[in-house]
């Protein structure tokens, strides 16, 4: 229970001082941008680094792994199959299926780690998988979709390695394959960088709160309640069936993978929407009532589990 209110603590402090800063006015007209600008470009990806060049990569062959994988599908893939129907579009359903099963593995993830699961290190399955997978696939679809002009094949292609989340996270998980010691000289100026990421993140959505309507009304209502109920109900229910039923979990690691699951979504979703200029609405309401609605959902998890 302490676990779950502390890092929603940190969380809604953090995003009331930017609400503060956009009603006053304080970062100029333009605030909003540049932090989301300063976050995507610039500190996102040295905080990706930092933390994937320290990360035991052992941790990505587990069943916990697996379950966080399929649930992550399973949420996705049905936000997506609507998606197609009802014609939402390559941009906005991809925002969508990121809302839908993108957790916040960081800065809410690790408190929630050490406090309800006694360890931070049990969000890095998540954590490494969002960040070598997710991550990469989604931002290349919305690369591709947002591009007039698609040019050659192989152009195509290495449009991960043009993007600076992909480039960091890739260049972290090279230096912890390939066993480098990175010198602190590189390294230190690199992590205080990358420590100006969360705060950017959290501080630009409490700036886009400002005169904003209330969550789950406007021309995305009917994308945000779906992605919300898949983020909240769907992913932890996925989660749970399939690490109980079919890889017969129980105890401490069932609590975890259920508990991860349940997380909401990432405030960095916003981020990347706003970079991209699609889907901004639905990212931030989607963020908000899924964050919202994940204290009593942990709370309930675990009770149950715990």
């Amino acid at each position: 229970m302490q676990g779950v209110l502390t890092g929603f603590a940190v969380i809604a402090v953090v995003i009331g001082v930017g609400y503060l800063l956009g009603r006053g006015g304080h970062l100029g007209e333009h605030g909003r941008e540049v932090l989301t600008k300063l976050a995507f470009h610039v500190a996102s990806p040295a905080l990706l680094f930092t933390t994937l060049a320290r990360a035991d990569l052992s941790v990505i062959f587990s069943s916990r792994l697996l379950v966080t994988a399929l649930s992550t599908a399973a949420a996705a893939g049905v936000f997506i199959a609507v998606g197609v129907v009802r014609g939402w579009g390559v941009g906005r359903t991809t925002i969508g299926a990121l809302c839908s099963s993108y957790v916040n593995s960081g800065n809410l993830g690790i408190p929630i780690a050490v406090y309800v699961l006694g360890d931070a290190s049990l969000v890095a399955p998540v954590l490494l998988f969002q960040l070598l997978v997710l991550t990469p696939v989604a931002l290349t679809i919305l690369d591709w979709s947002g591009r007039d002009e698609k040019g050659p094949l192989w152009h195509r292609l290495l449009t991960p390695l043009r993007n600076p989340i992909a480039v960091g996270s890739l260049a972290g998980v090279a230096v912890s394959a390939l066993g480098l010691r990175v010198p602190s000289a590189v390294m230190d100026p690199v992590t205080l960088i990358g420590n100006m990421s969360v705060p950017a993140v959290l501080l630009a959505f409490g700036i886009s709160l400002c005169g904003s309507a209330m969550p789950g009304r406007g021309p995305d209502r009917q994308l945000v309640l779906l992605s919300v109920a898949l983020k909240a109900v769907g992913q932890p229910l996925v989660a749970w069936g399939l690490a109980a039923g079919v890889f017969g979990l129980h105890g401490a690691p069932l609590l975890d993978v259920v508990v991860t699951s349940a997380l909401p979504a990432a405030q960095n979703l916003f981020t990347y929407a706003s970079s991209y200029g699609v889907g901004e609405r639905l990212a931030r309401d989607s963020i908000l009532v899924s964050t919202v609605l994940a204290v009593p959902v942990l709370v309930v998890v675990a009770a149950l589990l715990g």
